[in-house]
């Protein structure tokens, strides 16, 4: 079982300048490196219709592969001696996110997508670094020991579980400071051993949405925080102030890094008074921990969790993209992908928890009583069907059917008919359902 912690770092100024040196020679490295396979590709790249039958073929110049780029640190060390100021597998480890990078763009996902092609990384652009080994007893009451770095002081708001050991170590920069990302394992605790399959007792659907931002199969509803809208008129000021800075100025860049930090704070100007803590928390970490959160508390409810198979990256680009982006809707279903897997305690593990992505065709369109498919409009909030007379109030449940579409979502997990699934319920009668709202622990 492999999970992740951060941790905030409070390093001091000759820290601060050895990271900031780091990060700088590590950018010329990935850049210098990203380039030699792009000069590679370039140069001997020859369409399949434009062979030079008549001319004799030029001898190839040997591929630069992850071996050969590993080996050639050497002769940098040599030429620039700064780069011997860097750990040795840090070094390395940047030639392996050039072969990550560059293998990502020539070769296709599992879908049979491609990913864009890598870009050269600009002055201040290059944000982490990774020690791919380091001392298990590397943590020593509130510091860290880095190689080469020294002795960094960090904020240690949880302890490490027991039995966890660390793998690797990444130090990354933001915008409000420096973090450091633990990736730790346990070889004790099997990752699943037995799926579990969806019933209609250990099931729950849950429906995505703008104005809530879920509903659930059982009527429960999730409101939506909208930390990024309650943000925006402070970054619409601080947005105006940076335009007046000529760029390239230290004005321009102190007004750059207030947008940056603004960017992150949930709420610049409380009209109540806040703990300090509170009022300067991250936007994006405000917004992870509402889905950890609510990850949580839908795990505890059901074994198995089923959610539309949405095009998110789709959606993001209509109009709704401010208020899709902000939700964070690719991000949740991330995270309770991942939590169900590793939710069950190590003496349950063998129990198992899932996910499950349906078709979402026609989701809000069919009965959730009877099945038969009751064409509406978006502005339609009630559904009403003529065939069973099942009637759902959708002010109950957010907007567009989400009730009504969480309890499909259901059945098509579930895999029974929707006369099986909705049991003694069919007799024809009218029924409302009154919407509860869960409350993240």
């Amino acid at each position: 079982m492999r999970t992740a912690y951060q941790y905030k770092l409070r390093p001091n100024k000759e820290q601060i300048a050895t990271i900031e040196l780091w990060l700088e020679l590590l950018r010329r490295q990935y850049n210098y490196r990203l380039g030699e396979r792009f000069s590679w590709w370039s140069e001997n790249l020859c369409p399949v219709n434009a062979c030079p039958l008549v001319m004799p073929i030029p001898q190839l110049r040997d591929n630069p592969n992850y071996y050969s780029q590993k080996r050639d640190l050497v002769n940098t060390k040599d030429k620039f001696s700064e780069y011997k100021l860097i750990h040795s597998q840090v070094l390395q480890d940047c030639i392996k996110q050039v072969k990550l990078a560059f293998d990502r763009w020539l070769k296709t996902d599992k879908n049979g997508h491609k990913l864009g092609k890598p870009r050269f990384n600009g002055i201040g652009r290059y944000r982490s670094f990774t020690y791919p080994q380091i001392k298990l007893d590397c943590i020593e009451r509130n510091k860290i020991n880095l190689p080469k770095i020294g002795k960094v002081k960090l904020i240690q708001h949880r302890p490490i579980p027991e039995g966890f050991i660390i793998k690797t170590v990444t130090i990354s920069r933001k915008a409000d400071g420096y973090y450091v990302t633990l990736s730790l394992e346990e070889k004790s605790v099997p990752a699943l051993t037995t799926e579990v399959e969806p019933t209609l007792k250990n099931t729950l659907g849950i429906e995505m949405g703008l104005k809530q931002f879920l509903v659930t199969s059982v009527g429960e509803s999730v409101p939506i925080p909208q930390y990024y809208r309650k943000s925006q008129k402070r970054l619409k000021t601080l947005q105006k102030r940076l335009s007046r800075k000529k760029e390239g100025s230290k004005r321009w860049l102190k007004a750059l890094i207030a947008v940056a930090k603004q960017h992150k704070k949930a709420d610049a100007t409380p009209r109540r008074r806040q703990s300090q803590g509170n009022a300067h928390q991250a936007v994006a970490d405000k917004r992870k921990d509402f889905h950890f959160k609510t990850a949580n508390e839908l795990l505890s409810k059901a074994d198995v969790i089923v959610h539309e198979n949405l095009n998110i990256k789709g959606l993001a680009k209509t109009s709704l993209s401010k208020s899709i982006n902000d939700a964070g809707w690719s991000q949740f279903l991330s995270i309770l992908t991942v939590k169900a897997v590793s939710a069950a305690p190590p003496e349950e593990a063998n129990a198992g928890q899932k996910t499950i992505a349906v078709n979402p065709k026609n989701i809000s369109q069919d009965c959730s009583n009877c099945g038969e498919k009751v064409p509406k409009e978006l502005n339609i909030l009630t559904h009403s069907c003529p065939h069973c007379g099942t009637v759902i109030d959708c002010d109950l449940f957010a907007q567009h059917d989400l009730g009504n579409a969480a309890i499909n979502i259901k059945n098509r997990a579930v895999g029974h008919s929707v006369l099986k699934a909705r049991g003694s319920r069919c007799n024809g009668r009218a029924g409302k359902r009154e919407a509860r709202t869960i409350v993240p622990a």
